[in-house]
């Protein structure tokens, strides 16, 4: 803009219209320094007269500090493991703690597995097919107790409903919830003819971070 433009009195028709008049050049200097006191930033080696002088004048204007409790409240925070265990999250109550209501979940899994493996035919190769079930999901599966150091849990069978990094935890036929360690057993799993045995010492990792793991293949494993 012109700095003639700027300097020039309001035109008459502008002066009614907008309830404003022009002052004077003194009176128009004199509310410009006082302005300019009140609003420039402070600098102790530069007087009013020296900031005219440049081009760009910057006025005294600071952003309120946001509030990093507020900021952090926002946040929303996940449950810790002991308050997961004080709301008793993953128990699973008594009267659901029934066999025929986790056959649906049992079906789905069968589904899933047969799609993930493409189809399961009796030409599949035994290898491809046991590299995908390690990454897979087992919430829904059959699974028996085929081995373990402890005698009392061979031959257990159930519906696989909650797997834990060190535990399964399934639901049997005589609707008892059973707690299965992982280590030191070996796991049977049926699907359409084809069998699979989980070695459970070796499978101590929860679903998500087996599906992210690369397993190798060894000769013999021990329990």
């Amino acid at each position: 803009m012109d700095e003639v433009n700027v300097q020039n009195k309001i035109p008459r028709d502008l002066v009614k219209f907008l309830g404003v008049e022009s002052q004077s050049a003194a009176k128009a200097r004199t509310f410009t320094e006082a302005f300019l006191k009140n609003s420039i930033q402070h600098q102790a080696h530069h007087g009013v007269s020296d900031m005219l002088s440049y081009k760009a004048v910057v006025l005294g204007s600071s952003r309120p500090k946001k509030d990093k409790q507020k900021r952090n409240s926002k946040k929303a925070k996940g449950l810790n493991a002991r308050q997961k265990r004080a709301m008793k999250i993953f128990q699973i109550k008594p009267e659901h703690q029934r066999y025929e209501l986790f056959l649906p979940l049992h079906e789905l899994w069968r589904q899933y597995i047969v799609d993930l493996c493409g189809g399961l035919k009796p030409t599949s190769n035994p290898q491809s097919v046991q590299q995908k079930l390690l990454k897979a999901d087992f919430h829904g599966a059959i699974i028996t107790v085929v081995c373990s150091k402890c005698p009392s849990y061979v031959g257990t069978t159930g519906i696989l409903v909650q797997e834990f990094k060190h535990v399964f935890k399934i639901i049997t036929k005589e609707n008892k919830l059973k707690v299965i360690p992982k280590r030191n057993s070996v796991f049977g799993v049926e699907i359409n003819g084809f069998i699979s045995h989980i070695y459970g010492s070796k499978f101590e990792q929860r679903a998500s971070e087996r599906s992210a793991k690369k397993f190798k293949v060894r000769g013999t494993i021990d329990l």
